[in-house]
């Protein structure tokens, strides 16, 4: 067996010698023990666990995970006077489980965006995001523009409805709500509903 004492640079200015024996006797023998840290099986392990892995081509263009992406686009206005009014193209994608129809498209006005965040305050848990506001200087008459139907209003307000939806329906709660899928999925809302839960498929 080989005996070999421990250096400590600290305390012993010059390493120490060993001997073991060898063939013709006792050989002298000089050993250096370095002091430092050494690393352990699991520090190595978690080493390599940190390594970044890399990309394939399958993994660059495989499907993602989990994804929902709503887009408000199109905006059109309709009718004449007092009739008149703008609704907007809701697009929804997504892979989630909890929603039957996986790519949709209905179009909703702004009295709908208001339907739907009075139905998730009152039977929802979360707090519901706000929506912009109705412009009612804007609904006056005798003004020298075309009020809520100027293109850029109707722009500002189509960017932040999307803004709202995409909040609402990122929330996983809300995501169960039976109000949510028909808002995004039905063509026409059927406001006699039955408030409910929706099962993940």
């Amino acid at each position: 067996m080989v005996f070999i004492p421990f250096y400590n640079p600290c305390t012993n200015p010059e390493p120490r010698h060993s001997t073991r024996l060898g063939p013709s006797g006792i050989v002298p023998f000089k050993i250096l023990i370095s002091v430092g840290v050494t690393m352990t099986d699991n520090s190595l392990d978690a080493t390599r666990r940190l390594a970044a892995k890399k990309q394939t081509l399958d993994d660059a263009y495989a499907a993602p995970a989990n994804f929902l992406e709503i887009d408000v686009v199109n905006p059109i206005t309709h009718g004449l006077g007092t009739k008149r009014y703008t609704d907007y193209e809701v697009r929804m994608r997504t892979n989630l489980p909890v929603f039957k129809v996986k790519e949709s498209s209905v179009r909703r006005r702004y009295s709908e965006f208001e339907w739907l965040r009075s139905e998730l305050e009152r039977d929802s848990k979360i707090v519901v995001p706000t929506l912009p506001g109705k412009a009612l200087k804007r609904q006056l008459p005798f003004r020298s523009d075309d009020g809520i139907y100027e293109e850029g209003f109707i722009e500002e307000r189509r960017t932040a409805l999307e803004v709202f939806i995409n909040k609402v329906a990122g929330h996983p709660l809300a995501q169960n709500e039976r109000c949510l899928h028909m808002f995004l999925q039905e063509p026409v809302i059927d406001k006699n509903y039955v408030p409910g839960k929706i099962r993940n498929m």
